[in-house]
């Protein structure tokens, strides 16, 4: 029987909203901090296109996914709720995209 595990995926922009590159550091910090904090963490390596708007203006992302698949526990979305808050002052984002669902791993 396997326990309840838990993925959450966090979306990081690979530039900040006035199109400007983000520091190479302040991802990997964040891995390491993800690290630190989990044991684990994976992230992709292509880059994911995004569209979206806010206040009438339209804001095109370029983003790396990381993930971090974990216990399924109320202390563990509580981190990321709080992280979230974190991640949106070191990168300067209007918001961080951060989905969480269920996964069996067998």
């Amino acid at each position: 029987m396997t326990r309840p595990l838990r993925r959450f995926e966090v979306l990081l922009p690979l530039k900040f909203n006035d199109g400007q590159p983000v520091p190479d550091t302040l991802i990997a910090d964040t891995i390491l901090e993800l690290f630190d904090q989990f044991g684990a963490v994976s992230s992709d390596t292509q880059t994911i296109r995004g569209q979206w708007g806010y206040a009438a203006e339209i804001y095109r992302d370029e983003l790396v996914r990381v993930f971090v698949d974990t216990e399924d526990s109320d202390a563990n979305i509580d981190f990321f709720v709080g992280y979230k808050e974190q991640l949106k002052l070191r990168f300067d984002q209007i918001d961080i995209w951060i989905a969480t669902y269920p996964i069996e791993i067998i």
